[in-house]
């Protein structure tokens, strides 16, 4: 039984058509980013209808926040999946199952102290989100709770990675969603019925990583024959710590350098008004909608990547980046469209104050003009991660909302001010997609060259 469940795992990511195997993969990861972008979307929703300007901005500048703990949690969650998923392509089965256990541990103990670390310093991390006396209140009561359920979202990134590495894509999905409605359910009730306002917000956010949590570990011990989250067989060796790391951690730049971002964007807006961060915070929310379907094909691609490179079988490699890229140019064209035209009224949705859907809806047409670009350079990242390719993975990761984007928005703001200032991210992805193409063209051309 378990012989003919691994060998129906091999034959989807050896021998079964690309595209079938491209979308029995990332479809789940898609439709999972969906019903988290629907959370988010509803999470602004009630937090915008609380009509307090100085709460949604409290709340949009402690985003970071759930981002850097994203960010760290993608150290294990798409370190370890691409070592994983690499192993498993050089059938080191047993090894692989090794380094699932030191990651999922890795997670939990490395949220416990990013937890405490984030409650030690809080005042002078919210003085450096750029918290004013105005935000201070309601930003400290999401960023608390947020700090306090660090672990619970570290965790959730790893195991949902993990499991896709055995193609196990559907559990992972079913995870996501699970938490998410949960989330869904329980954000009117501590935002309203418990009167918790921005912390009710936080509280909803944890538990619903927490529910994720449980129903992942449950998929591991119950359905895995590969993976683990036994702590007797998380034993690595350096050379797979290393190997983690050399992904884990330009992964987590990458979501990094977007936490940066934002906290770039709105210490340059606040000077501009809280009704511009706040418009800016529901921009950013809309964005995902592009944002999170295209990084759900990428990512969901990424172990199918990582097997077949693994296996050295360059021809299909090839066949499936190909793929990938038409897949991401495609959706991020039709969906940037619909977004566009309707931007206003999206807005509208959340509030119904006529400058804020009147700047909110320009925010929106500038952050996702470029999504083709964006599209392109996600198919490379993970391309890069899924390889091992740890120097290009870290020059996109730095350079897309990192130091490209800090070059972009700092000329473009002496030069234009505020339409300079939102349009920043647009360019910084047309330079970065330029990067990208000549990074791969040039690691394609070495791998040919070492293989002859």
């Amino acid at each position: 039984m378990l012989k003919d469940s691994a060998e129906k795992t091999n034959d989807l990511f050896e021998k079964a058509p690309v595209h079938k195997a491209y979308f029995k993969l990332a479809l789940p990861v898609v439709l999972g980013m969906v019903v988290s972008l629907v959370y988010n979307m509803v999470d602004t929703y009630f937090v915008a209808r609380t009509e307090n300007t100085a709460l949604i901005a409290g709340v949009s500048l402690c985003a970071p926040v759930f981002i850097l703990l994203i960010a760290l949690g993608d150290i294990f969650g798409l370190g370890g999946s691409s070592a994983v998923s690499r192993l498993f392509g050089e059938k080191r089965e047993e090894t692989g199952r090794n380094v699932s256990g030191f990651c999922f541990y890795g997670a939990l103990f490395g949220g416990l102290l990013v937890s405490a670390v984030l409650l030690v310093f809080q005042g002078p991390i919210l003085r450096l989100l750029g918290v004013t006396e105005e935000t201070y209140r309601y930003a400290e009561q999401y960023y608390r709770y947020m700090a306090i359920g660090a672990p619970t979202v570290m965790v959730s990134l790893d195991l949902g990675n993990m499991i896709r590495t055995e193609g196990m894509a559907m559990e992972s999905m079913i995870g996501t969603v699970s938490g998410s409605v949960a989330n869904i359910i329980l954000d009117p009730v501590f935002i309203f019925g418990l009167g918790m306002g921005a912390g009710g917000a936080a509280i909803a956010t944890v538990l619903g990583n927490l529910l994720t949590d449980a129903i992942l570990i449950y998929f591991v011990r119950r359905k895995s024959k590969k993976l683990t989250v036994s702590i007797r067989e998380a034993k690595v060796g350096r050379k797979e710590v290393f190997d983690i790391l050399l992904i884990g951690i330009p992964a987590s730049v990458t979501n990094l350098m977007q936490s940066f971002s934002i906290t770039l964007t709105n210490r340059y807006l606040i000077a501009y008004g809280a009704d511009k961060v706040a418009a800016m915070g529901i921009a950013m929310k809309v964005n995902m909608i592009v944002t999170l379907v295209m990084v759900g094909f990428a990512f969901g691609a990424q172990p199918l990547i990582g097997y077949n490179y693994g296996a050295k079988n360059r021809e299909r490699l090839k066949r499936i980046i190909r793929f990938d890229l038409m897949v991401e140019t495609v959706f991020s064209i039709v969906i940037l469209s619909v977004l566009a035209f309707f931007a206003p009224q999206i807005v509208g949705t959340f509030l119904e104050d006529a400058d804020i859907i009147s700047a909110g809806g320009l925010m929106i047409r500038c952050l996702i003009i470029s999504a083709p670009f964006a599209g392109v350079v996600l198919v490379f990242v993970t391309v890069f991660q899924a390889m091992g390719k740890a120097g290009p993975a870290m020059v996109l990761s730095l350079g897309r909302q990192g130091v490209f984007f800090a070059v972009c928005i700092v000329v473009l703001a002496y030069a234009a001010g505020y339409y300079g200032i939102i349009c920043a991210q647009a360019v910084a992805d047309v330079v970065t997609m330029a990067v990208s193409v000549g990074l791969y063209v040039g690691v394609a051309r070495r791998s040919v060259s070492e293989e002859h």
